[in-house]
C-alpha cells in the first residue's frame, strides 16, 4: 500500500485518504495564510433584536415548524427535556435547545410515504389535530404551508382538505429534523457579526447540545423504521453551507448508505480494527495526535479536501446512544475544543459518522471537522486531486498552540494535549488490536 502521507524533497505535501481514496496536495508557501474570515456586515444590535435576527431565534419560534422536544434549564439548574410543547406555549420558558423538522426536507415524507409505504403514526396524527386546534396553531401552521408551497412555486393545498391533512401531518413527522442552540449572538453582544458559535458556548452548554442531538438521532431512528442511516452534521456560517448563521445541526434519514459509508464498511468487513491501523496508527506515527480525554482523542485528519480535524471516540460503544453520558460528555468536549481553538469566525462543516444499525461490521463513533477556507476550482475538476492550503502537521500545530492557551484560560475542559497523549487504543465493538 502506498504511504498515506509524504513530503516530497521540494517541500510538497502529498495525501491520499485511507478511507475514502480522495487525493490532496498541499504545496509550500500557502500554509502560512490566516485562515478566510467573511465578510459580514456589521450592525448595531437595537434593543431586543439580537432574539430576533433569523427565523432560528427564539423571538421568531413561531416561524419553525412544530417543536419536537426542548431542553430546558430551570433556575436551580435542574434539567428536563419537553416534547410536544404546543403552540400557545412556545414563550412560556427560555429554552435551551430546540429540535423541530426542517421546513424544506431534504429527503421528504412524501418520499418515505411513495417509496417505502411509510404510516403517519396514530400519535403523530392526534398530535397535529391537536396543534391546529389552538388559534395559534392553525396561524402557524398555514403560515408553513403556504411558505412551503411559494417556494416550489405552487399554492397550498385548500384548508381541511385530505391532502392540506397530510401536509399538515407531515410537518409532525418529517425525518430531517434540526437542533438549534438559544444564542444567535454571544451575550451581551453590541454587533451583529458577534456570532455564537460551537466554541463560544461553555463547556458544560456544549455537552448539552451534543446529548441533546444523539437523543435526537435515536429518535429519527425509532420513528423511520425504513432509515438505513441517519446523517448528522453541522454547517458553520453561510459560506460552509448554512441557511442561517445561528449555531444548529441538521438530522437527515436517508435509506442507503451512501458511497463513502459503503467504501467503509467493506474495508471494515477485512480489517474489523481498520480506523485503529489505518487512522489512529498513522496519526500517533506521523505525530498528528492533537488531544485525547478519558474516552476520546483528536488528529489531524489526513485526505480531506479541506484541513480537518477528527474526534474519535474510544469507548467500546459503537451508536452514539450506547454511549454513556460521561463517554458522550468527553466526546462532547474535545468536539468543543476543537471549534473553540478554530474561533467563530471560520466558517467549517461537523460531521458525525457512525455504523448504522443494521451493520455488522464494528465501526467507532466519529465527528470529522472541516475547514472550509478554500474553493475547490478547475483544477480539482479536472484532476480529482484536491489542493489543500495547509498540511495535517500544519493543522495540528495550530490547534495544539491554541488548545494550550484556551486549557490555562479555563475555557475548554480537562485534557491531555500533543505529546501528553498516551494509551491511544480505540476499543469500539469491544477490542481494537493495534
Amino acid at each position: 500500500m502506498t504511504e498515506p502521507l509524504v513530503r516530497l524533497a521540494d517541500g510538497t505535501v502529498k495525501q491520499v485518504s485511507p478511507l475514502t481514496g480522495t487525493t490532496v496536495w498541499t504545496v509550500p508557501g500557502r500554509g502560512a495564510r490566516p485562515l478566510t474570515v467573511p465578510d459580514r456586515e456589521r450592525r448595531p444590535v437595537v434593543g431586543g433584536g439580537a432574539d430576533r435576527l433569523c427565523v432560528f431565534c427564539w423571538d421568531r419560534m413561531a416561524e419553525t415548524t412544530p417543536e419536537k422536544s426542548r431542553l430546558v434549564v430551570d433556575a436551580g439548574g435542574a434539567v428536563r427535556t419537553v416534547h410536544d410543547v404546543p403552540a400557545s406555549r412556545l414563550g412560556a420558558e427560555v429554552p435551551e435547545l430546540r429540535s423541530f423538522g426542517n421546513l424544506f426536507e431534504i429527503v421528504s415524507q412524501r418520499y418515505w410515504r411513495t417509496n417505502h409505504g411509510t404510516v403517519t403514526p396514530a400519535r403523530v396524527h392526534q398530535r397535529a389535530r391537536d396543534y391546529v386546534s389552538e388559534p395559534a396553531g392553525r396561524a402557524q401552521v398555514e403560515a408553513l404551508l403556504a411558505a412551503r408551497a411559494g417556494a416550489a412555486g405552487g399554492e397550498p393545498a385548500s384548508p381541511g382538505s385530505p391532502r392540506w391533512w397530510q401536509d399538515v401531518e407531515d410537518l409532525f413527522d418529517g425525518s430531517h429534523d434540526v437542533v438549534v442552540a438559544r444564542r444567535h449572538l454571544v451575550d451581551g453582544a453590541r454587533f451583529t457579526d458577534e456570532l455564537a458559535g460551537p466554541g463560544t458556548l461553555d463547556v458544560t452548554e456544549h455537552r448539552r447540545f451534543i446529548a441533546f442531538t444523539v437523543a435526537g438521532l435515536r429518535r429519527v431512528y425509532r420513528d423511520q423504521p425504513a432509515a438505513r442511516y441517519v446523517a448528522v452534521f453541522q454547517n458553520w456560517l453561510r459560506a460552509a453551507g448554512a441557511s442561517q448563521d445561528h449555531l444548529h445541526k441538521q438530522l437527515v434519514a436517508i435509506d442507503e448508505d451512501g458511497p463513502q459509508l459503503a467504501r467503509e464498511l467493506v474495508l471494515a468487513r477485512s480489517d474489523p480494527a481498520l480506523y485503529q491501523h489505518a487512522v489512529l496508527d498513522l496519526a500517533v506515527r506521523h505525530h498528528l495526535v492533537v488531544a485525547r480525554n478519558e474516552h476520546a482523542v483528536v488528529v489531524a485528519g489526513i485526505g480531506h479536501r479541506y484541513p480537518s480535524l477528527e474526534v474519535y471516540s474510544t469507548a467500546p460503544a459503537q451508536l452514539p446512544w450506547e454511549h454513556t453520558p460521561a463517554q458522550v460528555d468527553a466526546f462532547a468536549d474535545l468536539l468543543h475544543a476543537v471549534h473553540a481553538a478554530t474561533g467563530p469566525q471560520v466558517p467549517s462543516n461537523e460531521e458525525w459518522h457512525h455504523r448504522p444499525p443494521g451493520a455488522d461490521q464494528p465501526m467507532p463513533w466519529r465527528a470529522v471537522i472541516k475547514w472550509r477556507v478554500s474553493t475547490l476550482a478547475g483544477f480539482e475538476g479536472g484532476t480529482r486531486i484536491n489542493v489543500n492550503t495547509i498540511d495535517p502537521w500544519q493543522v495540528a500545530d495550530r490547534v495544539v498552540q491554541r488548545l494550550v492557551e484556551l486549557r490555562a484560560a479555563g475555557l475548554v475542559a480537562p485534557m491531555a494535549i500533543g505529546d501528553q497523549c498516551e494509551d491511544l487504543v480505540l476499543r469500539y465493538g469491544q477490542e481494537a488490536a493495534r
